[in-house]
Parts: structure tokens; sequence; C-alpha cells
């Protein structure tokens, strides 16, 4: 099976089928990262670029460990060590690759709709591995798999989103990709970070997290993005962790066998106290570890698609 597209731009684009596709390739592919040998040739002769114009350890790392394990070359290209500092386009540079016979372009980049502008310009496939405040599909789909994983099904769950709404393309991307599967979605955070008329977006708002907590079956914590944000959109971090932040006592309010996630990097201390992001409902690092077969799907699933688009 292939998914009958040539990029990856975003959750809002994918059918519900193309979605479950993914999942049920993903779960077959997470067994390989448990053997001695952790590779399949489905993907030999095959060359993928990362190219990433933020910082990032999970996603590139992620979509690297990814590319290797089905057999692919894969090359990795930062803004620092880009032409792009000698003031070469984005566009320009991604020809440039894909005219030495790129497969697939991995991009992310701090402008809302760059892998749309490079997806519409290239032969080559794209994927959006985050783009300003637009999206972050694979995340989502990872979030998705380790949801589905831990608690048998999504249609029906109550999920509690909380933090910082208005900046998150995590946020965006797990509401649309939520939604499509079934589960009931509550947001909440300052009522500053949180954009205007998102409950369009088929979401309960809040702006208490014991009220947003309270019977959730899963609890999404986001970090706060001090790089995207004008400052003045609340009192402090102290402040933010006192009314806001994920702690032993807000977690009790929960579904027994709760289960909840951070997309990372984690602000131990000011979203979620130290004692929640290790305790035993903690599945942080199951999203990491997951985050690879999601990313090895996508990949397989795009790379056999081409062409039928």
């Amino acid at each position: 099976m292939a998914l009958k597209r040539k990029d990856l731009l975003g959750i809002d684009y994918l059918e519900r089928s193309e979605i479950e596709e993914i999942i049920a390739t993903a779960e077959s592919f997470k067994e390989v990262s448990t053997r001695d040998i952790k590779k399949v040739p489905a993907l030999r002769g095959r060359t993928i670029v990362n190219l990433f114009f933020e910082p990032s350890t999970r996603t590139r790392t992620s979509f690297e460990l990814a590319a290797k394990r089905l057999s692919a070359d894969i090359i990795n290209i930062s803004s620092s060590t880009s032409s792009v500092v000698k003031g070469e386009t984005l566009l320009d540079t991604a020809r440039n690759i894909e005219a030495m016979n790129s497969d697939m372009i991995i991009v992310r980049h701090s402008m809302s709709g760059a892998p749309m502008i490079l997806a519409r310009a290239l032969k080559s496939s794209v994927i959006n591995a985050g783009d300003g405040s637009h999206e972050h599909p694979s995340q989502a789909l990872l979030d998705l798999f380790t949801i589905k994983e831990r608690l048998g099904r999504i249609e029906g769950l109550n999920i509690a989103i909380i933090g910082d709404i208005a900046h998150s393309r995590v946020a965006r991307s797990n509401i649309l990709c939520l939604n499509k599967m079934g589960a009931k979605v509550r947001i909440c955070g300052p009522a500053t970070l949180i954009p205007a008329e998102i409950e369009k977006m088929g979401v309960q708002v809040y702006f208490r997290p014991e009220d947003a907590i309270d019977g959730a079956d899963v609890i999404m914590m986001l970090r706060i993005q001090m790089e995207r944000q004008k400052s003045g959109l609340f009192p402090g971090i102290r402040e933010y962790s006192r009314f806001f932040g994920l702690n032993q006592e807000r977690v009790r309010l929960a579904k027994e066998g709760v289960i909840i996630m951070h997309p990372g990097p984690i602000n131990r201390g000011v979203e979620i106290s130290p004692e929640v992001a290790d305790g035993p409902y903690s599945v942080i690092l199951d999203q990491v570890t997951n985050g690879v077969a999601v990313r090895m799907a996508i990949i397989y699933l795009l790379t056999e698609g081409r062409g039928s688009l």
C-alpha cells in the first residue's frame, strides 16, 4: 500500500483512511527497532535530505533514524551550514538539492507555509517537519499512535491539551488529527494564549486546568514558546507554573489510568513537574520511541506512493 500523494504537508490534508494506514504501517515497523540489526532494505538506493532551519533534537534525529532503518541514504543540512547564510533563498537551496537527484526533502522552517512552497516547486517529495505556528503532522501522528497503543482506541476519548495553544503547531495538528479520529478535544491555557474563535475547530475551551483535566483520558502538556511570542502575554514563568502547570494534585482529577504526554522539549517545573514527567502515567519517552516507527511509515508510504498522484 502507499499514500496517493507526493507530500505530507499537514494533517488538514489527510483523509481518515490515510491516517489509519500510516498508523497500521507504523505498528509493523516498530518491531524493526527491537532487532539486533535494526534495518530493512525497503528504500535502499533512495536519497533523503533533512533540511532544518530551526533547532531540533527529537524530530531531526527521529527522521534520520527512520530513513537509515529503511536503508535510505540521508543527508543533514542546517541553516548555519547552508548557503542561506550567504543570501540564497530557501527555494533555490531546495532546487539545488533536488538537482543532485534527491528523492525526498524533510523541511523544518520558522515560516508557516514554507513546506508548501517547496512542494509546489519540486518533484521530490516534501515532508513538513514543523512550519512556524502552522502544523507538525508527524508529531500528531506519533501522538495518535502512542494513545492508541496505550488505551486501545481513539474514538470517544477525552483529551486535554494544555499550554501555549496560540503558538503551537503541535496543538493545531493534534486537534485536527484527534477530531478526525473521533476523540473529544479540550484545550486550556491563559486567555492570551488561546486563539480567537478556536471553537470552530471542534474543541471545548477552558481557562482553568482543573476543569479541562476533570475526567480526561489523556493530558497533553505544551511548552511555553518564548521564541514565538511577544512579551506580556502572561505575568511570568512562576505564575504560569502555579496556575497552569501539571502537578500530582491536578493529575488526580483525571480518569484512573490517564496517560500524560508532552512533545518536548520539557521545561521541568514550568508546564510540568518533574515527579509527573517521570511518573507512572507519563508516556513521554514512549512518544519518542514511537516517533521513529511513525516516521518510517510516513517515509515509506510517501516514497512508494510517488507517481500515483
